[in-house]
């Protein structure tokens, strides 16, 4: 009987890891992808230039890929150092996820203070040499989001010394028009507008946070539950 339910649990935690490490790769590929053909695309902090979407998705899908493996060859291998290693290093992520959120949510106007300042400085950064990532990112945001600057249009004055913004500020797009009249550019600041955005999809942002918590604490019952039964199936044959 216990032999019965340690092949089940088995092969649910293979199941599992199986498609939690395609995940990972998934996350990988989207990641390289992105750093081939996009440079450091969404690349906006001055202070911290590795910090870019690509970057980001590439150490993620890593990390997600080798945490699947270790539980998928501890899953089959029936090995306990394997499946506790696995349990462990899930946990890790799990209690750092939730520290994260914990503290964003406590010092939340601090880290808004501190983002304005931030992205303020890594204006400087635009259309200059090495940072196409960067210049992308903001081009993208103004037009999508029909912004210009973080806190305003004037953010741009200081970049380029004079009155003018990027042509992704216009109203309607043409050569130059960011030296047109501000008559002529988007007046809302992007940070803001980004924020909104952010809390008017803040259901999304909760229902994919919960799924990945749920999913974290399923990989966790399966590999406590499988080492449980490897250790009863080892004291059981001796």
């Amino acid at each position: 009987m216990a032999r019965a339910c340690l092949q089940a649990v088995k092969y649910l935690m293979f199941a599992f890891n199986l498609l939690f490490w395609l995940g990972g790769c998934g996350v990988l590929g989207v990641g390289i992808w992105l750093a081939a053909t996009q440079g450091s695309f969404a690349t906006l902090s001055s202070s911290f230039p590795s910090l870019s979407a690509a970057n980001l998705l590439i150490i993620t899908g890593a990390f997600v890929m080798a945490i699947g493996f270790v539980g998928c060859l501890g899953a089959i291998k029936e090995n306990k150092c394997l499946l506790l290693a696995f349990f462990l290093l899930l946990l890790l992520v799990f209690l750092l996820e939730a520290t994260i959120a914990i503290l964003f949510f406590a010092y939340t106007d601090k880290i808004d203070r501190y983002a304005q300042q931030d992205l303020k400085k890594g204006l400087h950064l635009y259309g200059t040499q090495g940072n196409v990532g960067l210049t992308n990112a903001w081009s993208i945001i103004q037009t999508d989001f029909r912004c210009c600057g973080v806190s305003n249009y004037t953010d741009w004055f200081e970049v380029y010394n004079a009155t003018r913004v990027p042509d992704s500020c216009c109203l309607e797009f043409s050569e130059s028009c960011g030296l047109h009249a501000p008559g002529t550019w988007w007046k809302a600041p992007c940070y803001e507008t980004v924020k909104v955005w952010l809390q008017e999809n803040l259901l999304a942002v909760g229902v994919f946070g919960l799924c990945t918590a749920l999913v974290q604490i399923l990989g966790l019952t399966f590999a406590m539950t499988m080492y449980c039964q490897v250790v009863k199936a080892d004291t059981y044959c001796a």
